[in-house]
């Protein structure tokens, strides 16, 4: 699995993830309800939908708008296993261990936290 610190610079570089912002409506959802809450999503949807050996519908399972935890799984390539495979190296085809889920909220978290998702 590979550092934040190395993940981040590589996906900065990249226009495909740097056009991911908050709207209004995620930003105004995120300020009212706040990071921890975020995380708690966050956490949530990892555990069902990327956690799996075989998420159903893997590379399709994290919608594109919606919710400000999907915007930052895609800005920080954890939306899908072979995101995480590539980006993070986290291997596609086992489940997820605790410290792997644990490393992608912290990605989501640390995205939304630096206001990376500010237009």
């Amino acid at each position: 699995m590979r550092s934040l610190d190395d993940v981040f610079p590589r996906l900065a570089g990249l226009a495909f993830r740097a056009r991911f912002s908050l709207g209004p409506k995620e930003r105004a959802y995120l300020d009212q309800r706040g990071m921890a809450v975020m995380l708690e999503h966050a956490a949530d949807f990892v555990a069902k939908r990327l956690a799996p050996a075989e998420p159903p519908n893997d590379g399709k399972q994290t919608p594109m708008r919606g919710h400000p935890v999907f915007i930052a799984q895609h800005a920080t390539a954890t939306c899908c296993r072979a995101c995480l495979a590539k980006w993070h190296g986290i291997p596609a085809g086992r489940v997820l261990s605790e410290n792997e889920q644990r490393h992608i909220v912290a990605a989501i978290g640390r995205w939304l936290d630096q206001g990376l998702g500010d237009s």
